[in-house]
């Protein structure tokens, strides 16, 4: 599927309010109600739309920490991946994972109640043997920026 124009509109307006009716959708990006809703369907139906759900305000539950953690591996092996990322994908408090390019291999971000839980995961994890050589911590002081959405509009402008 290729997308256009007014797919990417839609797309557009769903992360900017994902509880929006299709009526006030198709007024927003200058279709009439049922078009909307067929090209919606056909978005989700296509894996363009993964899900729904709500941004939850963390700072309102009470304190947190988030750490952002840089993991490099002892060997560089298919198996050796997939065996880190299984480990990974078992704990809740990993709330993002990124295989990334340069001085370590994985990038996580990491959400938990305080120091000591975030040191008992890291532990944890250490010693579960899933090929960790080391792993550097940044403790997340203040994010100032924080965007639930993609510019959609920047990456595909049409």
């Amino acid at each position: 599927m290729k997308l256009d124009r007014i797919d990417i509109k839609i797309l557009h307006e769903l992360q900017k309010n994902g509880r929006v009716t299709n009526v006030e959708l198709a007024k927003l990006v200058n279709l009439s109600a049922s078009p909307c809703l067929i090209r919606v369907k056909k978005l989700q139906a296509e894996g363009y739309i993964s899900g729904y759900s709500a941004q939850v305000n963390v700072a309102k539950l009470g304190a947190t920490l988030t750490v952002f953690t840089e993991v490099t591996l002892k060997n560089h092996q298919q198996i050796d991946f997939a065996r880190f990322l299984a480990a990974v994908e078992k704990i809740d408090e990993v709330v993002e994972c990124h295989l990334v390019s340069g001085g370590y291999d994985y990038l996580l971000k990491v959400v938990t109640a305080g120091i000591g839980e975030y040191q008992a995961i890291m532990e944890r994890l250490s010693g579960l043997d899933v090929g960790i050589d080391k792993y550097f911590s940044y403790v997340v002081l203040k994010s100032p920026l924080v965007r639930a959405h993609l510019p959609l509009k920047s990456l595909f402008p049409y």
